[in-house]
């Protein structure tokens, strides 16, 4: 045993030198980042922002690459199944990582096959609805939705996405019962309701607060617990007579498990400056984002607890796998 020992650690400190030297020469290319949504959207949003900020640290290009479908658990895929080089991240969300494991069966383990670098932002998300609906409270859509169950229908980012699963604990929480309308991402959700194809959507605050601006849309509430600095006059949900109704997005930044910790940690102090960086702060605020990050540790703890949580919530709703 002793022997074994040594032999593996001297095989370890001879492997040293050549790590070394892969990460002191990383990065030699351009690096990509699979956004796994449309161009439009939150994720997309924040993903320019953090591509172009951290390809000035580095000076290397980043290059986004969108690969929408399945409420992002296409391009969630993608990444978890490349090669753990240091050259492809993923700009991940809350649906395909800790959301659609309770739901459906997944292609990859988000927990083993994705390495957390650190989280990007968080981002309530809003209930909103088409002009003519005729009514502008959460208690009206309630009261509507069980006098003519199914009879309104929602657009959502595909399912298993937290834009879905926040409307199925709406309908869970408040009796409702809507119809559901999957689209390949937030974004066409939204142009979905502005063109009267669907009625409602919980959409992500950077897709609703231009439309909303422009007076274009109905802003039924938040589905956070407390109300949102941008729309401080919308009520919560639960404020509009929904209980214990609270849900909100985040973006983070993940690479395929293996990648070399050199290159997590450096990624990962990148994003921790990035969050304090005024303009970034400004220009995540500008759609309803928050900027935030982690170490890598903290935000697979957080990763490990949220899909508990979402596991433990969604059963108890009878929506977990196989229902």
């Amino acid at each position: 045993m002793l022997r074994r020992q040594i032999l593996a650690a001297g095989l370890s400190a001879l492997a040293l030198p050549h790590v070394a030297r892969a990460q002191g020469n990383w990065p030699e290319r351009a690096i990509r980042f699979v956004v796994p949504f449309p161009p439009g959207g939150n994720t997309d949003a924040v993903g320019r922002i953090a591509a172009q900020y951290i390809q000035e640290k580095l000076g290397r290009s980043v290059v986004i690459e969108n690969r929408g479908g399945a409420g992002g658990i296409v391009g969630s895929d993608v990444v978890a199944k490349s090669a753990p080089d240091g050259y492809t991240f993923l700009v991940g969300s809350i649906g395909s990582i800790t959301i659609s494991p309770a739901i459906e069966k997944m292609p990859y383990d988000p927990l083993k096959d994705l390495a957390p670098v650190s989280i990007l932002n968080t981002n309530p998300l809003i209930l909103i609805g088409r002009k003519d609906l005729g009514m502008s409270t959460v208690q009206q859509l309630v009261a509507h939705a069980k006098a003519k169950p199914e009879s309104l229908t929602y657009g959502s980012s595909g399912i298993g996405g937290l834009m879905h699963v926040s409307a199925l604990l709406f309908e869970s929480r408040s009796g409702a019962r809507l119809t559901h309308v999957p689209y390949r991402g937030g974004a066409p959700a939204v142009t979905a309701l502005l063109a009267g194809e669907v009625d409602l959507v919980f959409a992500n605050m950077s897709d609703a607060l231009p439309h909303l601006a422009a007076g274009n849309l109905i802003p039924f509430g938040v589905t956070t617990a407390t109300r949102s600095a941008e729309l401080p006059n919308v009520p919560t949900i639960t404020e509009g007579g929904i209980p214990n109704y609270a849900t909100e997005s985040w973006n983070g930044l993940l690479a395929p498990a293996g990648t070399p910790a050199p290159i997590v940690n450096r990624m990962s102090s990148i994003c921790a400056e990035m969050a304090r960086d005024p303009q970034v702060r400004s220009r995540m605020a500008n759609f309803g984002s928050v900027a935030v990050s982690s170490t890598p540790e903290e935000y697979a703890r957080m990763l490990r607890d949220e899909t508990e949580q979402w596991a433990a919530t969604l059963k108890a709703a009878g929506l977990s796998q196989g229902k």
